[in-house]
C-alpha cells in the first residue's frame, strides 16, 4: 500500500511539475520563462519515467504464478532426518540465526543498495506455515510463492528450487514436526520499497528463477561425483563463485566469491576441515559472508560429494537447467 502512496505522489508531483512549466513560460524574463520551462519539464520527465518503471515494477512483482501440486507428507522419521539435515546444511543460512528456522533475518541489508526489507520467514508453527498446506509449502519452496500469492522475491534469487521432490517432502517433514518458536513475521515477508521497485522495472533486479512444474529427482546419496553435483545444483555457490564457480564477477549480486579450483590442491580431510572450521589449509579464515557453518552442517559423505564434484570441474561448467 505504501508504494501505491509513493506511485500516487510521484505522478501527482510529475503532473504539477509539468502544469508549472506551462505556468512559468508566461514570465516575462526570457531567462526564468526558456529555463525555468526547460528545468521543470526535464524534472517532470524523469518523474513521469521513475512513476513508469514503479508501475512496470508493480506488475512484475504481482506477476509471479504458479499451481498448487498436489501433495501429501507423511512425516517419517526417516524423512524428517533427512528435512533437519537439510534445513541445518541450506536453509538455516538465512532461516536460522536467531534460532531453529525462526527467521528474522533481515537480507536486504546485504544488497548493496537499499532495495526494501526482505525478510528470511519464520518457518515454525509461530510463523504463516502452520496454516499452509503440504502442497502450499511444496510450491514455496519450489516456485517461490507464498499461500497467498505472494512472490518471495529472495526465494526466487536462490536454487531452493532444484531441491529433488523427496528431498523437498522431506523438508515439509521436518518443518511440521518443529514447535512454536520465535516471533512471527510479516507478511508477506519480502517488500519492496519504491527504489526496489523501481529497479525491478528497470530490468535492474533479476525476475528470478523461471516456474518449474515438473519433476525432480536426485542420484543416490554418495560421496560420488554425480551427487556432489546435486548438492550443487540447490546449494547458492554459484550466487558468489559465479555460474562455473570459477569465480564471482564485479556487479553480481551477491558478494564476489574466488574461484573454487582451488579446491584441486586440498585433500578431502582439509576440505571438510575448512567447512567445519572456516579455516583453509593456508590458515586463511573464511569470509563472514561465506555460510560455510551451515555448509559445514552437511555429513561427511555429502561433503566428499561437493568436494569430488569441484576437483573434477574442467573447462567452462553450465549451471543444472531444472
Amino acid at each position: 500500500m505504501s508504494n501505491i502512496i509513493a506511485l500516487a505522489i510521484l505522478l501527482i508531483a510529475a503532473g504539477m511539475l509539468v502544469w508549472a512549466s506551462f505556468r512559468v513560460r508566461r514570465a516575462e524574463n526570457a531567462f526564468l520563462r526558456w529555463g525555468g520551462s526547460g528545468l521543470m519539464g526535464v524534472s517532470a520527465l524523469a518523474a513521469f519515467v521513475a512513476a513508469g518503471f514503479a508501475l512496470a515494477g508493480l506488475v512484475r512483482l504481482h506477476g509471479r504464478s504458479a499451481p498448487v501440486p498436489e501433495v501429501r507428507v507423511a512425516g517419517t522419521p526417516e524423512q524428517i532426518r533427512r528435512g533437519q539435515a537439510i534445513a541445518d546444511g541450506f536453509c538455516g543460512a538465512c532461516h536460522s540465526r536467531t534460532g531453529t528456522l525462526t527467521g528474522g533475518l533481515d537480507i536486504g541489508k546485504d544488497f548493496p543498495f537499499d532495495i526494501g526489507s526482505l525478510v528470511s520467514a519464520n518457518l515454525t508453527p509461530a510463523g504463516q506455515l502452520g496454516h499452509w498446506s503440504d502442497g502450499e509449502i511444496f510450491r514455496a519452496v519450489r516456485n517461490d510463492i507464498d499461500a497467498d500469492g505472494h512472490w518471495l522475491i529472495v526465494m526466487s534469487y536462490t536454487n531452493a528450487g532444484r531441491l529433488s521432490d523427496e528431498d523437498t517432502k522431506a523438508l515439509i517433514a521436518y518443518i511440521r514436526s518443529l514447535p512454536a518458536d520465535g516471533q512471527e513475521t510479516a507478511n508477506p515477508p519480502d517488500r519492496l520499497s519504491l527504489l526496489g521497485l523501481m529497479l525491478l522495472g528497470a530490468g535492474e533486479l533479476p525476475s528470478g528463477k523461471p516456474v518449474f512444474t515438473g519433476a525432480i529427482a536426485a542420484p543416490p546419496k554418495g560421496p560420488t561425483q554425480e551427487y556432489g553435483e546435486y548438492i550443487l545444483s540447490y546449494q547458492d555457490c554459484r550466487q558468489c563463485h559465479g555460474a562455473d564457480l570459477r569465480g564471482g564477477v564485479k556487479g553480481q549480486l551477491g558478494p564476489v566469491g574466488p574461484d573454487l579450483d582451488i579446491v584441486k590442491a586440498w585433500t578431502p580431510a582439509e576440505f571438510l576441515a575448512t567447512l567445519r572450521t572456516g579455516i583453509d589449509p593456508a590458515g586463511h579464515e573464511l569470509s563472514r559472508q561465506m555460510p560455510w557453518r551451515p555448509i559445514g552442517k552437511m555429513d561427511d559423505e555429502e561433503l566428499t560429494a561437493v568436494y569430488e564434484y569441484l576437483t573434477h570441474l574442467t573447462g567452462s561448467q553450465s549451471t543444472s537447467a531444472r
